[in-house]
């Protein structure tokens, strides 16, 4: 929805693109200057012009937490950027003040400011002049606050404007909890704006007063009609024309409307306006999303000046979900397909300039999707302007997450909620569904009381049929819908199966419980048990930390591996389903949740890219499956630093290299030798790759296509069978208890898993992979190793060993040694998104044991819980003299409990 004329609306944009995007421009210079002028309308007094202006308002502010020092900042802000990241618990959660000086003109009396807050999280009191201004509770809409009548035109007219911000909890504004963090601070754009008297009202939640909808489209015609809201704050009557014009892609002008109103001092009237039919109208969709534009204007009925202006977007398409048929577009079906979205990026939290959210719905696009769940909230209004312009089928939702609380408060802010939402979406043809609801029974209340829970059941239920109505009522052209766990059983018990008109079903099958079997089974006995209730896969996905690597793939590992078997098999199941409506992958990228622990501490890995936008293997896999022209890509080219044991005495490690592509088959060269063709299995073509030490270069070519093809460098660090072997050692460095690689892209060291001992070789004697007791993991453990960005060096043990051998050559040697105990620590509240989280019960008793190095001993009596703490990175080292061919031997002597090793690093000095 534009916002106001173009020239104003290309300042704001431009304030806000990151540097970097600023230097892809020529002229940086000239458009600093187009931005400053423009800003400097308002803060420097300059006369401003009549109708409607709208200008940033994002630079020079001052942020303090404590009202006690102060820091200059520009907006988008949030003072969560850092300390989410930390291994301190928890994040700030309270109050922040910004603080700016507006200053006005003469000339401006007479005109009516707004400060438009595209979204502020979560609650929001607005001061001018120290008195309060407004109030807003939620983070996720837009809100305008009326500020002339606190500001000053005399004097030296400068204005204090002073907002206080909250993210604390509270229990009666959504979200009250989730796996995603709740960032505080003027996280989206501020705008200012100036109408004149006579304007279109934007009172109305956050929205500009204009509503345009397509009763009717077909390839022959197409009406529009229009519902606008105009109010005079004069006290004198004015007589007005209100005219909206529609302009084809071209720009010319296909249909035009102008009525004479009246509207008497301090009146508000709304006004419904149908326009002449458009013939032949060219159809939005993915494939070709036209966009014609709709101009509303007021104008003086004397003497035809514009008193105020507003540009929207119009698609025209139809479109409808069926239970057994799936999809339809402009009468065509479609599988929709494509991602959730959450909006933090690397470094920035949820502070993230236009830019980069814009470039998001670009790799959306590229991937081949169709479709965005814009989750678990509204987000920045350029994510749907893209979605307008690329032509990407999008849905959106209020945060409601996980549960309610039962207040009459908790209601009308959801209510509140989902009128801010629709009236600020609604004039966008990529927008097919409103949903509000999110996995609301995953953590049901009063579970020890079944008659409370009865009782909370029903206050769910009531306030989803609450907003259905509402959101039926605000909008009959656009689906409803609410996104539920896998519990099928007790959301239709309770009887939230019946009130959506689209069920999202969030399905994790072979992931946080069950086996990938599952999933299939589950959409059809949804079809079977629900047959009238058009399905979508509002979830699907497995975490896939692009630093671990795995040959032998398991649940859980946060193997990329993994990650693209489990997205092979529900890509098979939903599309070779026409009831499956579509299934969006959670998630399109990376996003941060504090509470997690896992690999990489504090972030959701599901992402197809990473939380920098990076992307993995499985963003290839999802363009092989999506795309519709020819693709191919080496899956893993970003795996360019790879280590592995050579293959008995060869001078070659043999590793498996993937081709994502969706032609029949590929063609894989190895320093320019052919590796052969093969065929395509699941949009996966497959070879085994005999790596050498040093450079290795993979070619992948298309024999149906020969413009395609792929290349991937790869650096193999190449670890000798056995140390006789005559070739280059220099280092080992070997995770123990793990069936997995780890990439330490900050020390540029390859982790490799252990093995067994072998004679002129390395290995463990005795004992087994550390696990964790819980059903999900079948090795090592998925706990925050404090004091250590790496924790995947750490989180997997050999428990029980009796000793270390490594029959190394003589030389002088450097030997670290990476423990930490993994069994006991803060008890903490079990992942509610594993259905499998039965734990068992710790036994976190003394561990004590000594070490000897080739007899010598190392650490006595050695207590890691004692000395540092349980979950803590601990790294010992001691330097070796290696002579007479004797190796180095590790002993590790049990006194209490059972010895442990985590990880073990080897490096040749001399």
């Amino acid at each position: 929805m534009t916002r106001g004329s173009g020239r104003f609306r290309l300042a704001l944009i431009l304030t806000n693109f990151c540097p970097s995007t600023m230097t892809c421009f020529k002229h940086l210079s000239l458009l600093l200057l187009l931005i400053f002028f423009a800003d400097a309308s308002f803060s420097q007094g300059i006369p401003v012009q009549s109708g409607r202006q709208y200008t940033g308002f994002n630079d020079k502010w001052t942020f303090s937490k404590y009202e006690l020092t102060w820091e200059t900042v520009t907006l988008p802000h949030t003072w969560n950027a850092k300390d989410v990241m930390d291994d301190e618990p928890g994040y700030y959660r309270g109050t922040g003040w910004y603080q700016r000086d507006l200053k006005t003109s003469p000339e401006m009396k007479g005109k009516l400011l707004f400060l438009c807050f595209d979204g502020v999280n979560q609650e929001t009191e607005v001061y001018v002049n120290g008195q309060l201004a407004g109030k807003h509770a939620g983070g996720y809409t837009r809100f305008i606050i009326p500020v002339t009548k606190y500001l000053k035109f005399t004097g030296d007219f400068k204005n204090e404007i002073k907002v206080k911000v909250s993210n604390r909890y509270q229990e009666d504004i959504a979200p009250l909890t989730a796996d995603f963090t709740f960032f505080g601070g003027i996280y989206r754009k501020v705008g200012l704006l100036a109408t004149d008297p006579v304007h279109f009202y934007n009172g109305d939640y956050g929205a500009d007063g204009i509503y345009i909808s397509t009763p009717q489209v077909s390839a022959e015609s197409a009406q529009v009609a229009v519902k606008s809201i105009l109010e005079n704050t004069d006290s004198q009557s004015r007589k007005v024309l209100l005219n909206t014009v529609v302009f084809n892609k071209e720009g010319k002008l296909v249909a035009k409307k102008t009525i004479v109103v009246n509207l008497k001092g301090g009146e508000k009237k709304t006004i419904l306006m149908d326009l002449p039919r458009i013939i032949k109208p060219e159809l939005w969709s993915p494939d070709s999303p036209v966009l014609y534009r709709a101009v509303s204007s007021i104008l003086d009925a004397r003497d035809s000046k514009i008193l105020d202006e507003v540009t929207n977007p119009i698609g025209f398409r139809w479109f409808k979900f069926d239970a057994e048929k799936g999809f339809f577009l402009n009468g065509s079906a479609m599988k929709l397909m494509g991602a959730s979205r959450h909006q933090d990026y690397e470094g920035l939290g949820n502070a993230v300039p236009d830019a980069l959210q814009i470039r998001d719905i670009e790799l959306l696009k590229e991937m081949g999707g169709n479709f965005l769940r814009v989750a678990h909230y509204p987000q920045d209004p350029v994510i749907l302007e893209a979605c307008d312009r690329l032509g990407i089928l999008a849905s959106v939702e209020i945060p409601i997450v996980n549960a309610i609380t039962e207040s009459p408060a908790f209601t009308e802010n959801c209510r509140v909620m989902q009128q801010e939402m629709i009236r600020q979406n609604f004039n966008h043809p990529s927008v097919v569904m409103w949903a509000y609801m999110n996995e609301v029974l995953l953590r049901p209340k009063f579970g020890d009381d079944k008659s409370r829970q009865e009782l909370y059941f029903k206050h769910v239920r009531e306030l989803a049929e609450n907003l259905e109505e509402l959101t039926r009522h605000e909008d009959s052209s656009r689906y409803t819908m609410m996104a539920f766990h896998g519990d099928f059983d007790r959301y239709h018990k309770v009887g939230l199966t019946k009130i959506p008109m689209v069920i999202g079903w969030n399905l994790y099958q072979g992931w946080y419980g069950g086996s990938l079997d599952g999933f299939g089974q589950f959409l059809d006995k949804h079809h079977r048990e629900l047959p009238d209730k058009p399905l979508l896969i509002t979830e699907f996905g497995a975490d896939a930390d692009p630093r671990i690597r795995s040959f032998k793939p398991i649940r859980f590992d946060k193997s990329v591996e993994y990650a693209i078997k489990f997205s092979q098999v529900y890509l098979n199941e939903m599309l070779s389903r026409p009831f499956v409506n579509g299934g969006m992958v959670w998630n399109l990228a990376d996003f941060n949740s504090e509470t997690r622990e896992e690999t990489m501490p504090h972030i959701n890995n599901k992402g197809l890219l990473t939380l920098g936008r990076q992307p993995k293997d499985t963003y290839y896999l999802y363009q092989a499956y999506l795309l519709n022209q020819p693709f191919l890509k080496i899956a893993s080219k970003n795996w360019t630093e790879r280590t592995g044991i050579a293959d008995s005495s060869k001078a070659s490690c043999t590793q498996v290299v993937q081709v994502a592509t969706n032609l029949k088959s590929a063609e894989l060269f190895l320093n320019g030798k052919s590796l052969g063709v093969k065929e395509s299995v699941d949009r996966m073509c497959t070879w085994d790759v005999p790596f050498r030490a040093g450079k290795n270069q993979l070619r992948a070519f298309a024999a149906q296509h020969a413009e395609l093809s792929d290349q991937a460098d790869i650096d193999f660090r190449l670890l000798p069978y056995i140390f006789s072997d005559k070739h280059s050692f220099n280092a080992l460095h070997i995770l123990l208890g793990a069936e997995r690689y780890f990439i330490e892209a900050e020390q540029s060291v390859l982790w490799t898993p252990d093995q067994p001992y072998r004679k002129g070789s390395w290995g463990y004697i005795g004992g087994s992979a550390f696990q964790s007791g819980n059903n999900r993991m079948s090795y090592g453990s998925d706990k925050n190793i404090l004091g250590t960005p790496s924790d995947p060096i750490y989180q997997t043990q050999q428990v029980g060993l009796t000793a270390y051998k490594m029959d190394v050559p003589d030389g002088y040697y450097e030997l670290n040694l990476y423990f930490s105990e993994l069994v006991g620590g803060p008890q903490k509240e079990a992942l509610a998104y594993n259905l499998d989280n039965s734990e068992v019960k710790e036994n976190a008793g003394q561990r004590i044991f000594s070490v000897h190095v080739n007899g010598a001993e190392f650490l006595k009596d050695f207590n890691i819980a004692e000395e540092y703490g349980r979950t803590k990175a601990v790294q010992k080292m001691i330097r070796v003299q290696v002579t007479k061919g004797k190796g180095i031997v590790l002993d590790f002597i049990p006194i209490k409990g059972k010895p442990v090793l985590n990880a073990l690093s080897l490096r040749k000095l001399y």
